[in-house]
């Protein structure tokens, strides 16, 4: 078992807001994601770039994985935004409006020519009716994919959809989408949640989406963090269970049986293997907040 990595809060930071750049460095944001597509305006995307690379040369971020949003396949600045993420210290680079492998086939073959590491990952946005349609290829185009990133508003809008707020319009997209991401072992984020002032609504959200098996939530504004952060946190209560699951199964493996009961419930080993994970993501948190 590989050991999770926290991504409960992902905060979008607009690249050309230098003040945003400079106040993310004491967030509790699990990670970053520098943007430079849809919160850039086209004739600010170059000093968008320029202040980027400023603030991550200056370093601060901590253990926070720094990610960079390109601008997608189709547009004029792609080729730039390539050549640009090759040259910085980046754990990640987003590809927008992510359609079919052949896009992250595309992606991956250009950084590799503008000289980007082994070690840079990619994240994608599914956030099209074409990408869930293509899920599965998707999620299994190449090696370098470790998470993918849920687009509500664009998904919406193409659907035709209504906005509700129990997102019913879109579950089977975000099923397809948690299905491929979990059968590649691909981490996935949930979409943002527009109304940074409605805290309740935020909340119920972020709980939604962790039934549903999201890692965590993507964020516009930074009062929404200690919300996700919250939610998307095992609880003393949850790793409780799960300590005693792992002490109700050990009893009986040292006697040969594969099967343990606990308060009237059946254990077995993929029950155990879950309750693992949760401790391994709860100390990786508390490593992560550790001053």
């Amino acid at each position: 078992m590989s050991e999770p990595r926290p991504r409960r809060s992902v905060l979008f930071v607009p690249g050309a807001n230098a003040r945003a750049l400079e106040k993310a460095r004491d967030l509790a944001a699990d990670a970053l994601i520098f943007d430079l597509e849809d919160a850039v305006a086209p004739e600010a995307k170059a000093s968008a770039r320029a202040q980027i690379a400023a603030a991550l040369k200056e370093r601060g971020y901590g253990e926070r994985e720094c990610v960079l949003r390109i601008n997608g396949t189709g547009t004029p600045w792609f080729d730039e935004d390539i050549a640009f993420a090759a040259s910085l210290a980046l754990d990640a680079v987003l590809l927008p409006k992510t359609d079919r492998a052949e896009d992250l086939h595309k992606l991956e073959a250009m950084l590799s020519a503008a000289g980007a590491p082994d070690s840079l990952s990619l994240w994608c946005m599914m956030e099209t009716p074409r990408a869930f349609l293509h899920a599965e290829t998707i999620a299994a185009a190449t090696k370098r994919l470790t998470v993918l990133v849920f687009g509500a508003e664009d998904l919406t809008k193409d659907l035709g959809a209504r906005a509700r707020a129990d997102r019913m319009p879109l579950m089977t997209a975000l099923g397809l989408g948690i299905l491929a991401a979990r059968a590649q072992g691909l981490a996935v984020l949930d979409a943002v949640y527009r109304d940074f002032t409605d805290d309740d609504g935020l909340a119920a959200e972020c709980r939604q989406g962790r039934d549903l098996g999201f890692d965590g939530k993507t964020l516009i504004h930074p009062r929404q963090i200690a919300i996700a952060n919250s939610v998307f946190a095992p609880d003393a209560a949850e790793l409780d269970e799960a300590r005693q699951i792992i002490a109700a199964y050990d009893a009986v493996a040292a006697s040969g049986r594969g099967v343990a009961t606990l308060k009237g419930k059946m254990v077995e080993r993929l029950h155990v293997d879950a309750a693992r994970r949760l401790i391994a993501l709860a100390a990786a948190i508390a490593a992560r907040e550790a001053p």
